[in-house]
């Protein structure tokens, strides 16, 4: 009864007092001016965005709308060709496609997918291509070549999943190509593409631009390598082209010829075997290079592909294929017996018929120096040459004095006279003759007479690249006039190539040469005396290897009466010049002597 009091005449609803619901209403009100306020904010944000869009931004943004629609593709030049004198095809170029990315098409972890699948068409490791795409960046507009020379299978591979591939271009370009294999391979080197540091230094090259990395490649490059030029296309989404809309004509290389001659650089290859050695060849009026080839070689188009970690690898071997020997210095041997005959006669320390009594062997401070063989008796310079009796130049050297026979082998273009950089050949060096202040700067130790005695040989501490070699027998022939290597033929004849009239006289040099034929005639070098090539003159050596076979050593030049070209010849471990070296100058005469585009005969 109490509850039913309690509630008793009441409504069942709470009624709500007027001042508190007045409260309510103008609460909600007051949210909704601000949730109205929040929305106006909101949409005039982005009208205002809108706007700049539009307005202020829109020019850029249908510029970049543009860019994507559009690409700018740079069209690869042709290389020149690399001729020899004779116009016979050296290093030219052919048809291949290669495979470039355009980094823009797709995000960074797109890409990793991506270069995962070609890696498997193209063996190509993902990581290389990753590498390349980082390099340019990934928002670069420029494509970048991932795999030139697609091989027949590697373009079919590719084909089949090249349109599901966005930002993937199968590309048709020029590729170089060297007909002759290995031959001439020191010589003409090779190209590359261009490297990020190359392509700061060089603003007008376009990315993967192939330049050329040694040899002539790199030497007449900027004459070689022609203009790249650029096409103008429209794509579709896909990356597709719809259309092109203007073409900026590549321009080809200018073509080179080189003074080699191609028959002649054949034979020397050829009887060098790839043997460890060189041979050089030169024309003795000008100075040209007719054939320059060191064993072992290698082939320059391996580097027109991806060359593979087992390929370089090979290349690093210690018979070290890409070292030049024909610009590396070795002990010269006999054949330096002709700078000191020439250093005995012009330092006025002996007449031209002056005569040396020799012997199976003499002691020279107190210490005992051995002939190659008998005792020839008492005879002069032009014997000592033909037989190359050691005991004869001992005597011959010790009064000289190594300053005299280091000044006269300079003379004759040992030792830093012929200018290197004119042949823009990799790893080029000088010989070296020490004079006693010399071999004290260098190794630190005292000059002894001993060190006379081998000098005077050829032995010791004298060093002598096969190229001076050639120069050395080229002056002697060519009455004194030393000429300066070259390879090009547009360096033939100007005033970087003229021969120089040395300071050895004319009585010297007809002695010299009258020994160096009988060398033929009836000394060490009679195997050339066969009757299948006119009469030449030459200087065998064999050059003692401590620990090692001996190296076989040639020099001559030809023919006898009126010489036109001169040889020098090394073959490491060959033994007797006579056995291995001298026979690879024969066969070089005789394809120079039957082969009737001999080279010009260039008079002064």
């Amino acid at each position: 009864m109490a509850n039913e009091s309690l509630f008793s005449g009441q409504s069942d609803y709470i009624t709500i007092p007027e001042q508190q619901h007045s409260t309510i209403r103008s609460r909600r009100l007051h949210q909704s001016i601000i949730f109205l306020l929040l929305i106006g904010c909101i949409f005039s944000g982005l009208g205002i965005k809108l706007a700049q869009l539009q307005l202020i931004q829109g020019n850029y943004h249908r510029v970049r709308a543009e860019n994507n629609r559009l690409r700018l593709i740079p069209v690869p030049a042709k290389r020149g060709q690399i001729l020899d004198r004779n116009g016979h095809l050296l290093a030219g170029s052919q048809l291949s496609r290669s495979v470039y990315l355009w980094p823009q098409e797709q995000s960074p972890e797109e890409w990793k997918i991506t270069a995962q699948q070609l890696q498997s068409i193209l063996n190509v490791p993902a990581s290389d291509i990753l590498e390349k795409l980082e390099k340019i960046g990934y928002q670069s507009r420029i494509p970048v070549r991932v795999s030139p020379n697609l091989s027949p299978q590697m373009f079919i591979g590719l084909a089949e999943k090249v349109e599901n591939l966005r930002g993937v271009e199968v590309r048709a370009e020029s590729r170089r190509h060297y007909p002759n294999g290995n031959l001439l391979a020191h010589i003409l080197g090779y190209i590359g593409e261009a490297t990020l540091e190359e392509l700061k230094a060089n603003p007008d090259y376009p990315m993967g631009i192939m330049v050329g990395k040694m040899g002539i490649e790199r030497l007449a490059n900027s004459k070689i390598q022609g203009i790249w030029g650029n096409r103008l296309i429209e794509v579709d989404a896909k990356g597709q082209e719809i259309q092109e809309l203007g073409l900026q004509s590549p321009k080809q290389g200018d073509s080179i010829r080189l003074t080699i001659d191609l028959a002649l650089q054949k034979t020397a290859e050829k009887a060098l075997a790839n043997r460890r050695g060189a041979v050089a060849v030169l024309d003795i009026k000008t100075g040209g290079i007719l054939a320059l080839t060191s064993g072992p070689t290698f082939d320059p188009n391996l580097f027109t592909d991806q060359v593979t970690s087992q390929e370089w690898k090979q290349l690093q071997t210690p018979e070290q294929p890409l070292l030049n020997r024909a610009l590396q210095g070795y002990p010269p041997g006999s054949t330096f017996k002709i700078v000191t005959a020439t250093a005995a006669i012009e330092s006025r320390k002996f007449s031209l018929t002056s005569k040396i009594a020799t012997s199976s062997a003499i002691k020279i401070g107190g210490i005992s120096f051995h002939e190659h063989g008998k005792s020839y008796g008492v005879i002069g310079f032009k014997d000592a040459l033909a037989f190359s009796s050691n005991t004869f130049f001992y005597q011959a050297g010790v009064k000289t004095g190594p300053e005299n026979i280091a000044k006269w082998g300079k003379e004759l273009g040992i030792a830093g006279t012929i200018n290197l950089d004119l042949l823009g050949l990799d790893g080029a060096n000088h010989g070296q003759i020490p004079t006693p202040k010399e071999k004290e700067k260098l190794y630190g130790e005292p000059w002894y007479i001993g060190d006379t005695v081998t000098m005077s040989i050829g032995q010791g501490l004298v060093l002598v690249t096969p190229l001076e070699l050639a120069v050395m027998i080229a002056t002697v022939a060519n009455n004194g006039w030393r000429v300066q290597p070259h390879l090009l033929m547009s360096q033939t004849n100007t005033s970087e190539t003229k021969p120089i009239k040395t300071k050895i006289s004319t009585s010297t040099l007809n002695l010299i040469r009258a020994g160096l034929i009988d060398v033929v005639k009836k000394g060490t070098g009679r195997g050339l005396n066969d009757g299948t090539i006119p009469l030449t003159g030459g200087k065998t050596g064999t050059v003692e290897i401590p620990g090692q076979p001996d190296n076989s050593m040639y020099v001559g030049f030809g023919p006898a009466n009126q010489p036109e070209i001169a040889i020098a010849v090394v073959v490491e471990a060959g033994g007797y010049g006579a056995v291995s070296a001298a026979p690879i100058a024969h066969e070089i005469f005789k394809t120079y002597f039957n082969n009737q585009k001999v080279p010009s005969r260039s008079k002064r």
